[in-house]
């Protein structure tokens, strides 16, 4: 068996797009969920863990540098999108990562066409981007619990807190 380096397992969207349109000839049940993972944290690795296990593929679509600063601020991202990307493929839960440059994934998803997208409970239902369209060729959404406790905007306050008062 050929174990991959972390890195290996970033495509391209283009070569996700091929990926995808092979694996679902193959019958595999592709899924989809989508993130900045600024700081990669225990709660990171229980939702991903958790959206690995609707399906067989486990596709993840790291936001961009561009896209964490529009969404979050220019504070964000704290590590740059390789380094986001790389830590995200090595989790054992994840077979693939690409890196999308808009504020929603709804292009990707497109071009995925995966058959369940995964989003946090914070996320209501309606507010889910791409449901509409996956629910239109008979996909799903899946709502992941989450560990509340663990968040990059809470790790980010405890190490000003306790390191830099």
């Amino acid at each position: 068996m050929s174990i991959k380096r972390a890195r290996e397992k970033i495509l391209s969207q283009k070569e996700i797009s091929v990926l995808c349109n092979r694996l679902r000839k193959q019958g595999f049940k592709i899924v989809f969920t989508n993130g900045c993972f600024d700081i990669l944290h225990l709660g990171h690795l229980r939702y991903l863990e958790e959206a690995k296990g609707q399906g067989d593929v486990l596709i993840v679509g790291v936001n961009s540098d561009k896209s964490v600063r529009l969404i979050k601020g220019d504070q964000r991202p704290v590590l740059p999108e390789y380094a986001r990307s790389e830590l995200v493929a090595g989790l054992h839960c994840v077979d693939y990562v690409t890196i999308f440059n808009t504020p929603d994934p709804l292009q990707l998803i497109k071009l995925i066409k995966p058959d369940v997208i995964v989003k946090g409970e914070d996320w209501s239902l309606n507010d889910i981007v791409g449901k509409e369209f996956v629910e239109s060729y008979g996909g799903r959404v899946y709502r992941a619990k989450l560990l509340r406790e663990f968040s990059t905007t809470s790790i980010i306050r405890s190490i000003v807190r306790n390191y830099l008062a």
